[in-house]
């Protein structure tokens, strides 16, 4: 049986939402973000899934059986989602009392690396000509 598809555009719009969410500077919007992909995900799983009769013994033939593994393998990532939510949650917290709001900042070191790697960005042709010229000397 193949998944409706009513709920493959809802997989589809949470993995969006998840992932734009995700890309924000605010630990509230990433928070909701990693909340959307793992139901997503769950989704996802859920419609992966064969449809059956329950995995009980003796209440049907073997072959119609659904197979359990989608529902613990959907289980664990509750248990995930969860622990990551308590977590990320906890750090937008910290970060509202200590500073009074949630964004994440650029850090110094963030900053001077890109310096760095936006003075040096011509000099990438120059090395690999370096190199290919040392290659070639080598082959001699």
């Amino acid at each position: 049986m193949r998944p409706s598809i009513v709920l493959l555009i809802a997989v589809g719009v949470l993995f969006a939402a998840g992932t734009t969410l995700l890309l924000e500077r605010t630990l509230t919007r990433v928070l909701l973000g990693v909340m959307l992909l793992g139901n997503g995900a769950n989704l996802l799983v859920l419609a992966a899934a064969e449809p059956g009769s329950p995995p009980i013994v003796g209440t049907a033939d073997p072959a119609e059986m659904t197979d359990p593994l989608p529902q613990a393998m959907i289980l664990t990532a509750i248990v995930i989602t969860l622990g990551m939510t308590a977590f990320l949650l906890a750090l937008a917290y910290r970060s509202w009392r200590l500073s009074g709001h949630d964004e994440v900042q650029d850090d110094a070191e963030d900053r001077r690396v890109r310096e760095l790697a936006d003075r040096d960005e011509g000099s990438d042709a120059e090395d690999l000509d370096a190199d290919e010229a040392a290659a070639a000397e080598v082959r001699t």
